[in-house]
């Protein structure tokens, strides 16, 4: 197995957004925002060097050109969510029983789901922020990981177990993802 030359990734960072790495931490922060995350191998390094962020690994296995890419990709969407955020939209739908969906607390819950008496919960991760307007639930987040764990928890809160889903399409189904409009 050859190992040659280098993996090295630049990320610039934008104006308004200040980024301090101490040993392994990265944060990110702008607009009273701060995200932090922890990313960690002995052989791949980080480096600011003005307003950029240089990932790079010497001698590198296929497995560390992958991680250097990674850790380049982690930084720039913390950088985007402390600057525009990010958003997934859904969309409820039912036909036979119509369904209740609430924010109570940090929890999402959904009452007369197919007609059952127990309402379903999930949890809201992190920072996100979770609004039911009409038919549609918006979750918006400056962490692209809460935001996407949050809605993919709540449309697998409405998985239908035991019933044909050609027919029974009642749910909520994620439509959209993107930046915060």
């Amino acid at each position: 197995m050859a190992r040659l030359g280098v993996a090295e990734e630049r990320v610039k960072v934008p104006d308004g957004v200040q980024l301090e790495l101490r040993g392994d931490e990265v944060a990110v922060s702008a607009k009273g925002t701060t995200l932090r995350r922890v990313l960690r191998h002995p052989r791949v390094s980080m480096a600011l060097e003005g307003r950029e962020l240089r990932v790079r690994s010497e001698l590198p296995t296929r497995r560390e050109k992958a991680l250097v890419g990674t850790f380049a990709a982690h930084v720039r969407n913390m950088i985007q969510g402390v600057t525009t955020g990010f958003t997934y939209k859904m969309k409820i739908v039912y036909a036979h029983f119509p369904m209740k969906a609430s924010v109570k607390g940090s929890e999402f819950v959904i009452e007369n789901f197919l007609g059952e008496k127990a309402p379903r919960r999930t949890p809201i991760f992190g920072d996100t922020q979770v609004t039911v307007q009409g038919d549609q639930v918006v979750v918006t987040g400056p962490d692209v990981e809460h935001v996407g764990q949050t809605a993919a928890s709540i449309e697998r809160l409405t998985k239908i177990r035991g019933f044909d889903p050609r027919v029974f399409q009642d749910g909520i189904y994620i439509t959209s993802k993107g930046e915060e409009a």
